[in-house]
């Protein structure tokens, strides 16, 4: 008897092991934590606004993607589960769309993070997927009109045979095309009811339309052209797009990088290789959500990715200036040089271009300034009491495709 009683406990404790809150799956965590400065007169927030749990088709449960952010130093997180693309739903029926949610905020109960509900609203192109984030009830995003059956199975029979044969069986596969036939702007209508800030996801996904972004499509424009568009992710994952940039700054939309993670985040990017998950970094008041919604609703953000710094120049301008100081100068008088001593407050390291005719001392034009660290370099021909002032171009920041900041030290 008292080894069931053991056994019991046992399993009840995996349980809430496994479904509860937060624990450390590392003894040593040194390093991954992503950390920037806060910017003058207000707060940096680290932020992955686009993740994925079994809720959807992601392969973890949401604690773990909580857990993964906490180890990472996010400030919010937001878990945005397909509504209408649902593989799992047979092993775990949830009924209610906000269920991923519930389970993250309460793994986050002790923890310093921001969880957000969001979900993502999933067509076909045009329009493709689209998150809403900052929503108070996912449900209300999805529209399953049984009434609609024959128009359903009038549809699936213009999809490839690959697919009629893969997911035609799948208990979930109807109800999707189902789901898929309310029209999106009226999802993105209830999400603008519930307050949420909106974004494109992915909009040079090849599996897509690979040209879809040389040329808005209709439905595009109409949602810019009625507010309900209100970002665009110019990063996912591992992948950049140079046309989403000049999309987001032609139509005056927020810049977002995310890592729409669906396996471990340590797979996809792994510490050990020194990789960091691609966030957006929000330029906020404070360090709460309505001042977070605030800010990426004003367009405040800078895209880190793979070690890159992504902004419209008034944000990167802001970055920069918390990120790059002088916290030394020396003169030295028998040899015309001034020391100079540059920190770097942030976890990218920057590759920065001197473009002034002075010469470095003890280095090349192109120096490199690693993350949270400082060097000393040497200014060439110096006069002692003159102004100076170091004009360098940084190499991995754009402010616009191919199009690099210069700050001034």
């Amino acid at each position: 008897m008292k080894s069931i009683f053991l056994l019991l406990s046992l399993l009840l404790s995996s349980v809430t092991f496994a479904h509860g809150s937060v624990y450390a799956t590392s003894d040593d965590d040194s390093g991954r934590e992503i950390i920037f400065p806060n910017i003058e007169g207000g707060v940096t927030i680290v932020s992955d606004l686009h993740t994925h749990s079994v809720f959807s088709d992601g392969h973890v449960w949401p604690n773990i993607r909580v857990e993964e952010a906490v180890r990472d130093g996010l400030d919010v997180i937001a878990i945005t589960e397909h509504l209408e693309y649902q593989p799992h739903i047979e092993d775990i029926p949830h009924p209610d769309r906000n269920k991923s949610y519930y389970e993250a905020k309460e793994a986050a109960k002790n923890e310093d993070i921001i969880v957000i509900n969001g979900s993502e609203i999933t067509r076909q192109f045009p329009p493709g997927h689209i998150n809403a984030i900052f929503i108070n009830d996912a449900n209300k995003l999805l529209n399953i009109d049984y009434g609609r059956l024959e128009e359903a199975n009038d549809y699936i029979e213009t999809l490839s045979e690959d697919i009629q044969r893969d997911y035609s069986n799948k208990p979930w596969f109807k109800e999707a095309i189902l789901a898929n036939l309310w029209s999106p702007i009226e999802a993105l209508e209830e999400a603008k009811n519930q307050g949420a800030f909106t974004f494109w996801n992915h909009p040079s996904w090849t599996k897509e339309s690979r040209d879809s972004l040389n040329r808005l499509s209709d439905m595009h424009q109409e949602m810019i052209a009625k507010d309900l568009l209100d970002g665009i992710e110019i990063v996912n994952g591992n992948y950049y797009s140079e046309e989403a940039f000049e999309v987001a700054i032609e139509n005056n939309l927020t810049l977002i990088g995310t890592s729409d993670i669906h396996d471990l985040i340590d797979w996809d990017y792994p510490p050990s290789q020194n990789k960091h998950r691609p966030v957006t970094l929000i330029l906020a008041k404070e360090r709460t959500k309505a001042s977070i919604k605030e800010a990426l609703l004003s367009d405040k953000t800078v895209v880190w990715w793979k070690n890159t710094l992504i902004a419209k120049p008034k944000n990167m301008s802001s970055l920069l200036d918390a990120s790059i100081v002088i916290s030394d100068t020396e003169f030295l008088s028998q040899k015309s040089i001034l020391k100079i001593t540059i920190k770097n407050k942030s976890d990218a390291g920057f590759n920065l271009q001197n473009l002034d005719t002075h010469t470095f001392e003890d280095a090349e034009n192109i120096i490199y300034l690693p993350p949270l660290s400082e060097i000393t370099i040497g200014i060439n021909d110096y006069k002692e009491g003159k102004d100076y002032y170091l004009k360098l171009k940084v190499l991995n920041a754009l402010t616009a495709p191919r199009v690099n900041p210069v700050i001034i030290l």
